[in-house]
């Protein structure tokens, strides 16, 4: 088995976002209008795409969002191999000084094992419940 982390074009990210995140929204539901603005990144598995997370940076903060795994590999450490790999990228950043994102409520644990901690910000989207998680460096 190889596994290969690369950055790769936004375009790159929609089909495994639109299949996890929002199957029965139309796929323009999971473009961004600052998608050419980010880095996107996606995890390999024997070629192929099976995990991908984006990042946009704002002056001293950055946010990930759209971070999707395929829901077949989701709990085989694939979204924790790429989330590493993200939060290298971000401390070897040295303009960024915040990490945050809209983490699902259920998936606050996940994020939690990563350094990123719990604001007091909440919101719903499209019946799913969201809290804003973030991270210092």
């Amino acid at each position: 088995m190889d596994i290969k982390i690369s950055e790769i074009s936004a375009q790159e990210t929609h089909k495994l976002r639109h299949e996890v995140m929002w199957p029965h929204k139309p796929r323009a539901y999971v473009v961004l209008g600052n998608d050419e603005e980010g880095k996107h990144f996606g995890l390999f598995k024997d070629s192929n795409l099976i995990s991908v997370v984006s990042l946009f940076l704002d002056g001293k903060d950055a946010q990930f969002r759209k971070f999707a795994t395929k829901t077949s590999e989701q709990g085989n450490g694939y979204g924790t191999l790429l989330l590493n790999h993200l939060m290298t990228v971000v401390s070897n950043d040295k303009r960024i000084k915040k990490l945050w994102c809209n983490a699902r409520a259920d998936k606050i644990a996940f994020y939690e094992r990563f350094g990123m901690i719990q604001t007091n910000k909440r919101f719903a989207k499209g019946g799913v419940k969201y809290i804003i998680m973030e991270r210092t460096f």
